[in-house]
């Protein structure tokens, strides 16, 4: 009997450059969090699609808080260890109306590209 080899498991979508920040700035728009939480809040949104390593989370975490958009401070979690929650600011609502905006725009956009749509010019050449 022929061997088989395993089904690879699917490609994990990368997220591109941008959207972790507008991420961030939504989950945080309906609860302050520490990391380890915003991470787990967005694998449960996207249907454990999308996985953020720490290695890109903590960063981008002290990048919103330098920059205004998250506010931070040192608390207990809820398994009792000492974590840093983030918070939105006023700064932070604006930018992520902003992003949500641009977020539409280019999704709608690139939605439209890759759709199976028929050509509404079929003679048009690409040559």
């Amino acid at each position: 009997m022929p061997k088989t080899s395993p089904t690879p498991p699917p490609p994990q979508p990368t997220i591109l450059q941008g959207t972790l920040d507008v991420m961030l700035l939504s989950v945080l728009s309906r609860a302050e969090a520490h990391g380890y939480a915003i991470a787990r809040e967005i694998e449960r949104r996207s249907n454990n699609v999308l996985a953020i390593e720490e290695g890109s989370l903590y960063p981008a975490l002290h990048r919103l808080t330098k920059r205004g958009d998250l506010t931070a401070d040192w608390r207990i979690s809820e398994t009792g260890r000492r974590a840093r929650y983030y918070r939105l600011t006023a700064d932070g609502k604006r930018r992520l109306a902003e992003q949500r905006s641009l977020w539409d725009r280019l999704s709608g956009a690139v939605n439209g590209v890759i759709s199976d749509e028929p050509l509404t010019n079929p003679s048009a050449s690409f040559a």
